[in-house]
């Protein structure tokens, strides 16, 4: 018994998994192999002991009154009362009748149930323990190597333990990937399939794998002085980010931009040259919304019932908050998370957001400096 002691401890090292996880599958192994040589119906306790390396089987059968009706289904697992009662005249009800089951008496066919029964549950705790670790990775960011793109435009990508497949419908529009390719993408789910087995599903069109290249690009938002509040994105195409800090001292579009651009542009180069828009974020809705239209520069804002946004514009700026295609005012209602309706008013809007026609004329600006004089005295 030493030797299958051994070989349990040997497996736990072979397959990377815990010697208590190992442990637990023989006892299950134990378990399904005596009621194989009895009935499934049977009730059999395992116990392994560590210490003096041996391990006992026990079959237990519960005693219950006559007419219980787990007797009908259940009858190798319970008693009735009356019966127990002619080999223990002070038995109880509930009280449980034990007697060691030998699994050596039923030789070889019970050691090849044992051996299938071994083989069977050590694997299903490998593939536990590799649910639960890649379960814990979910929303991060996994690097692998493409295995192969079959004709419905799938990827399968190669991650550690397991594969990865990166459906079309996951894929930036215009991406094409050979076998050999080193791509990064989102974990989306740990999912398990009669065809693929356990596999990663992966993406690279969800917003948050944008959220997290900026988290690995920008050290201020890996360490929380700048916060990515939301992020819309139109995958390939173009996307917005709404940014915030609560230090003065730290300027949120500065640091996700970088220095010349530098930190912005390595998340675009990833994203197949996505152009990321970087918005402060407010907690005023009118001032969001009016963030996230930009470029467009609108004339006033009213916040209506059901997260609806009424946005006085001029005609020479409606343009640019619609966007090409409809794209800069889908992006920023699924930012801001308002249904943004657009209202032209007359006149033109120059580019210090003014607006000329029927406005009023703004007042002239002063060239007298006089007032900040009493500043430098």
């Amino acid at each position: 018994m030493e030797k299958i002691l051994d070989i349990i401890e040997a497996i736990a090292h072979e397959k990377n998994i815990s010697k208590e996880n190992a442990v637990e599958a023989f006892k299950e192994a134990l378990i399904n192999t005596a009621k194989k040589l009895t009935t499934q119906e049977s009730t059999f306790e395992a116990l392994i002991d560590m210490d003096t390396r041996d391990y006992t089987i026990t079959k237990v059968i519960t005693v219950v009154a006559d007419d219980d009706e787990r007797l009908e289904e259940f009858a190798d697992s319970f008693m009735p009362i009356s019966e127990a009662r002619e080999y223990d005249a002070e038995i109880e009800l509930d009280d449980e009748l034990r007697s060691e089951f030998v699994l050596e008496d039923h030789g070889r066919t019970a050691a090849a149930n044992l051996y299938r029964e071994l083989e069977y549950h050590v694997q299903r705790r490998v593939e536990q323990d590799l649910f639960e670790k890649y379960k814990a990775m979910v929303g991060s960011i996994m690097v692998g190597t493409v295995n192969r793109v079959d004709e419905g435009g799938n990827t399968y990508v190669e991650i550690g333990e397991l594969k990865g497949i990166l459906s079309q419908r996951n894929r930036i529009k215009g991406e094409k990937f050979k076998r050999g390719d080193t791509i990064k993408a989102l974990l989306r789910f740990v999912s398990v399939d009669p065809q693929h087995g356990m596999f990663l599903e992966l993406t690279r069109t969800s917003p948050k794998f944008l959220e997290t290249l900026m988290q690995r690009e920008v050290p201020e938002i890996d360490d929380g002085a700048v916060e990515i509040v939301a992020a819309a994105r139109i995958p390939g195409e173009r996307a917005k980010i709404a940014l915030k800090s609560d230090q003065i001292n730290i300027d949120p579009i500065g640091a996700a931009v970088g220095v010349k651009g530098v930190r912005i542009n390595a998340v675009s180069d990833e994203l197949s040259g996505e152009n990321i828009d970087c918005i402060e974020y407010s907690p005023i809705p009118e001032i969001f919304i009016t963030r996230a239209l930009s470029p467009a520069i609108t004339q006033s804002i009213k916040i209506e019932a059901g997260k609806k946004a009424i946005i006085n514009i001029t005609g020479d700026q409606k343009a640019k908050a619609i966007g090409k295609s409809g794209i800069n005012i889908r992006l920023a209602s699924m930012l801001t998370g308002y249904t943004i309706e657009l209202n032209e008013v007359e006149g033109v809007t120059d580019r210090t957001g003014e607006s000329s026609g029927n406005e009023p004329k703004a007042s002239e600006k002063t060239t007298d400096t006089s007032a900040l004089a009493d500043l430098f005295k």
